[in-house]
């Protein structure tokens, strides 16, 4: 943001990306003309508060599941230009990134499902339609609808608002024969306890639309 402001601007980061630090800790030093850095110092500060904030949100969730074989994954609720950004930071954290566009993954969900008539009927849709090296996830609401998505050739099945005890059944029925994600109100208090049901993956939105933006300031010394 400074050099785009003036080129005479240098910068030099003191803390690499994930570093946990705290309060007061310089994480950076700016250097260069006064005017061009108050120029660009409230750009720079929004993107860095809410860039470490998703970062510190997802490591927050992390922590709460060590030691469970879940992974944190982000979602594409990104905010419109920095989904690249915000989906570094969420490595930062120590999350995984889902999928970054319509282009690398199928994500069969609710509305699809309903246009095909049944989840293994859209499955197999796309699956004809992408061919084995694209994979295909779809999104279930019953457990009655897990062992034909599987069937159909899903390579994930999200389990969408499904409570732990469902949780559990499903990854007892998929048996390893697919991946499992859960998803839908998942917060610090009950991440633990969908982790521990044994799915393999747990996606969260708000770590990227609503996380808190981290307390950044810019003080000339």
């Amino acid at each position: 943001m400074f050099q785009l402001v003036d080129a005479r601007v240098a910068t030099a980061a003191l803390e690499l990306d994930g570093t946990v630090v705290r309060p007061g800790t310089v994480i950076a030093r700016v250097s260069g003309p006064a005017r061009a850095i108050l120029a660009g110092e409230r750009v720079a500060l929004n993107l860095l508060g809410h860039l470490s904030g998703v970062a510190t949100a997802t490591r927050a969730l992390v922590d709460r599941i060590a030691g469970t074989r879940a992974r944190i994954l982000d979602t594409r609720k990104t905010t419109p230009l920095l989904r690249l950004l915000e989906k570094q930071a969420v490595v930062a954290g120590g999350g995984l990134n889902h999928r970054m566009g319509l282009y690398d993954a199928v994500l069969i969900k609710d509305n699809h499902v309903k246009a095909a008539g049944s989840p293994a009927e859209a499955v197999r849709r796309a699956r004809a339609k992408v061919g084995p090296e694209i994979h295909v996830e779809v999104e279930i609401e019953r457990l009655a609808d897990l062992e034909p998505a599987i069937e159909a050739g899903a390579d994930i099945v999200m389990l969408d608002n499904m409570p732990p005890s469902r949780m559990r059944k499903a990854v007892e029925l998929a048996a390893g024969r697919c991946a499992l994600e859960a998803s839908g109100g998942v917060t610090l208090a009950n991440v633990r306890r969908v982790a521990e049901t044994g799915v393999d993956y747990i996606s969260v939105g708000w770590i990227t639309h609503s996380a808190p933006a981290l307390d950044v300031a810019l003080d000339f010394i």
